[in-house]
């Protein structure tokens, strides 16, 4: 054992909390090294990468290979329950390892740490690395930095940490990979719904709501019964007036900027702020507001969004803002048409420019966008907005439970907080008949 005096979080650690080092707890095995002799060989072998380790979970979608011996598949192979631990890269960025495929390796730039202790529990180990790496800061000054930062094996044993009595670590480890179970269930959510975005607008800006022949256009296909007009035809296009850089300063009115925009939602920070007075000077054509539409020529090329009521402003460089001349034209599809593969397309392959892709105001003047019918183009937006809403919620809710696991982390980890003195129904959290079995 050690004294765990490295940090104030270790100092006030239970009594009950012994500290260990690392080595104490684990038998620790470097890898492979890759080089181009080791690659040589009959026997090749997938093998790990630091850029498969990842927080809690491996990465198998690109495996390397190269040549092993029995010897180094001896002194290798992996075992259910081995913590695979970045040496290098991401520095303590630590997985577990389950069995997920037969003969698979690893190379010199990670760690294996293999349970010697048998008071030790292999997950409660891998969150204590995450919160001593990652958020607590317990292990900072620990790392070689040179060119490339680095955690040695000699170092790495030599790192405190404390284990609580087994069945408390079982507990606090089978919280925490519930919230983690429960953030990786929003990410697929998102990844699905993402996905279901994109399937519709193709769908949607090609094939219209009602699954009607298509017609070849400049652009690609199109509804029959849409048209594609040019954006002057549809919009008055106003830029920001005059052509310079504004003088930022701390307060005042909003200079709205490309990156204030992106995938048709209006980000409010970074903020800029301009006097009133160049504010004045700077939309004597026109004073930005609800329902028009922000445009970017800078890339990334092609955001857009409708203007939201409450936000007075004034345009950036290279911002344009897009104000429909009729009724027949909906802002929120209009937005939407941007992102549609065929407008995207053409921007793209449209826009010039030696170090920043941009479109010229003339080439935006001359876009073709398609247009449906007003009553499609109210259909096709309300489509679009309830899966955004969907995905926002998503966002939300995941945003929310890591900011539930981060505080979770370091409460449990510094015993600010026992885990049977947690409420999780309260948070949120339901257990099933087995996983309420390890908690209680």
């Amino acid at each position: 054992m050690t004294e765990c005096k490295s940090s104030p979080e270790l100092a006030m650690l239970p009594s009950d909390w012994p500290c260990f080092q690392v080595d104490d707890i684990f038998h620790i095995q470097q890898g492979k090294q890759v080089s181009q002799k080791n690659r040589l060989g009959d026997n090749q072998k997938p093998f790990l990468r630091t850029k498969n380790v990842l927080w809690r979970r491996l990465d198998l979608s690109e495996l390397d290979q190269m040549h092993f011996t029995d010897n180094d598949e001896e002194r290798l192979a992996l075992h259910n329950g081995d913590l695979l631990l970045c040496e290098g890269g991401w520095v303590g960025r630590t997985a577990i390892w389950r069995d997920e495929i037969e003969s698979c390796y690893y190379q010199n730039h990670l760690h294996r740490l293999r349970v010697s202790n048998e008071t030790a529990d292999p997950m409660f180990a891998l969150f204590w690395f995450w919160y001593a790496f990652e958020f607590g800061n317990i292990y900072f000054g620990h790392k070689n930095v040179t060119t490339i930062p680095n955690m040695s094996k000699s170092r790495l044993g030599g790192l405190p940490m404390p284990l609580p009595p087994l069945s408390e670590q079982r507990r606090i480890a089978a919280v925490l990979s519930l919230v983690q179970k429960a953030i990786e269930e929003q990410e697929r959510l998102i990844a699905l719904t993402t996905e279901l975005k994109k399937t519709l607008m193709y769908k949607l800006f090609t094939e219209g709501t009602r699954g009607e022949s298509q017609k070849q256009t400049e652009i690609g296909p199109i509804p029959e019964s849409w048209k594609l007009q040019r954006l002057q035809n549809l919009c008055d296009l106003i830029v920001d007036c005059p052509h310079t850089t504004p003088r930022f300063v701390d307060f005042g009115v909003r200079i709205v900027r490309n990156f204030n925009f992106r995938d048709g939602k209006f980000i409010a920070e970074p903020s800029f702020y301009t006097t009133e007075q160049e504010y004045k000077n700077r939309t004597k054509r026109a004073i930005p507001t609800s329902g028009d539409v922000l445009f970017s020529r800078e890339a990334p090329i092609g955001e857009a969004c409708v203007i939201p009521s409450d936000v007075r402003m004034s345009l950036g460089q290279r911002t344009m803002l897009l104000r429909p001349k009729c009724d027949k034209l909906d802002s929120h599809f209009l937005v939407y048409s941007f992102y549609s593969n065929n407008v995207k397309k053409w921007m793209v392959t449209t826009a010039g420019g030696m170090t920043v892709p941009h479109l010229n105001v003339a080439d935006v003047r001359q876009m073709f966008v398609p247009v449906a019918p007003l009553e499609e183009q109210f259909i096709i937006s309300k489509y679009l907005l309830s899966i955004e809403i969907k995905l926002e919620l998503c966002v939300s809710i995941k945003n929310k439970l890591n900011d539930l696991f981060r505080t979770l982390l370091h409460q449990l980890m510094t015993a600010q907080i026992r885990v049977n003195d947690l409420d999780l129904a309260e948070l949120g959290i339901e257990l099933s008949e087995g996983q309420q079995e390890v908690v209680s």
